[in-house]
């Protein structure tokens, strides 16, 4: 019986670790581990040198209808819609994980920085399961996007076949000339 409990601990110690070093914040660690608080704190000092971030976690749906979060979110949960359709009994912070490992890596193949933290892209998936978000489908290329539930669906045309005016002006007007030249990439 003791080697159960011990085994357990170890499985959400190394969670803990896994989420430290993928960027999770402090509140995402508390409610996916039964590690107390302090333990997570002296953890997370541990891993990252400092002390956790304070202040609150994301709240807000908005953030998620943004031109380029929008975007990095859609792609993101697209990705996390697979793994957990495809592996049922894998708990769902594990899914996000992986997704999220996933995403990292199709952002850094096609030279993108990440948009979306862990914590932001855990957020998004309690939005999800909570009601508050769905996809809907691009009228034009068919992909799915993120979008507040509830709203009118007819019609949509996603960021990416209409991107806004000023999409990626700050980013292109940083490069040398002639190489922001490229549309960002998602999958549908």
């Amino acid at each position: 019986m003791a080697t159960k409990s011990v085994l357990a601990e170890v499985r959400e110690i190394t969670l803990a670790i896994e989420l430290v070093e993928l960027g999770a914040r402090l509140q995402l660690l508390e409610a996916e581990t039964s590690l107390s608080r302090d333990r997570l704190i002296k953890l997370y000092k541990e891993l990252k040198g400092v002390s956790p971030p304070k202040g609150m976690l994301p709240f807000s749906t908005d953030w998620f209808m943004t031109w380029q979060p929008n975007i990095h979110s859609s792609l993101f949960h697209g990705i996390y819609r697979f793994m957990a359709d495809n592996d049922k009994n894998q708990p769902t912070i594990q899914a996000i994980v992986k997704s999220y490992r996933l995403y990292l890596e199709h952002a850094a193949l096609y030279g993108d920085e990440p948009v979306l933290s862990l914590t932001r892209a855990w957020t998004l998936v309690r939005y999800f399961e909570s009601g508050m978000l769905q996809t809907n489908a691009c009228t034009r290329c068919g992909g799915r996007f993120v979008a507040h539930a509830y709203e009118l669906r007819a019609g949509y045309v996603c960021g990416l076949c209409q991107p806004p005016s000023r999409a990626g002006k700050t980013r292109k007007a940083a490069l040398p000339h002639g190489a922001g030249e490229r549309a960002p990439r998602i999958a549908a």
